[in-house]
């Protein structure tokens, strides 16, 4: 309570870290798993992923407060943090202080990478129903374009970097991770994880370009 007092924004960068696992670091997870299943062609990915989706109850409820609002709190203080250039995680490490300055760096990309992934994907079928009808088909076109294939692997890459080091972050912040060697263990299992997930997030990438009919759509 007294740190709370002393610096009006302890409440706030413990809200920022908090909704940067959960809703948004969880959403990451499921979204990579759900575009892994690419990998199984675009009749199911059409109809028994994004179908599935879409016919939840208040999907347009809970794309606005589970999503979307709990990550533009998470970007919009994350560049009060970046303008206000204090690298408290300095004291734990020079390693730390770099990762610090990634951290911020990845999430600067990431609000340029989401822009253009909501842009082509959920922006782009309103205006334009057979996208959201056959989102499969219209990845893979994108996909199949070099330059944007380099982007989507560079944001995955980038997201999956963003929330692994945020979770060894979070270990800190909320003083799971005092001392030194707790951290370095956590660290590495975050790193292991990260792994997994780029894995995950590269393995969807090219299910759009070598599933079963990827080559001529469905």
């Amino acid at each position: 309570m007294s740190a709370s007092i002393q610096n009006p924004h302890f409440l706030l960068r413990r809200l920022h870290s908090l909704l940067g696992l959960v809703p948004v670091g969880a959403f990451l997870i499921f979204h990579l798993w759900e575009n892994s299943q690419s990998r199984f062609g675009a009749t199911h990915y059409n109809e028994e992923v994004v179908g599935a989706l879409q016919g939840l109850n208040y999907l347009l409820l809970l794309e606005l407060f589970v999503i979307a609002l709990p990550l533009l709190f998470h970007a919009g203080y994350g560049l009060l943090i970046i303008r206000d250039g204090q690298a408290e995680p300095r004291r734990y490490g020079y390693l730390r202080n770099w990762l610090y300055w990634l951290q911020r760096i990845s999430g600067l990309a990431l609000i340029l990478f989401l822009l253009l992934h909501v842009g082509l994907t959920r922006i782009a079928g309103l205006f334009d129903p057979s996208i959201s009808a056959d989102l499969f088909s219209h990845m893979q076109q994108a996909l199949s374009q070099p330059l944007v294939f380099a982007l989507y692997l560079i944001g995955v890459l980038l997201a999956v970097f963003h929330l692994a080091n945020g979770i060894a972050t979070a270990g800190i912040v909320w003083g799971l991770t005092s001392s030194a060697e707790a951290q370095r263990r956590f660290g590495w299992f975050c790193a292991g994880f990260g792994l997994l997930l780029a894995a995950l997030g590269v393995h969807g990438l090219l299910g759009f370009l070598i599933a079963p009919g990827a080559g001529g759509g469905a």
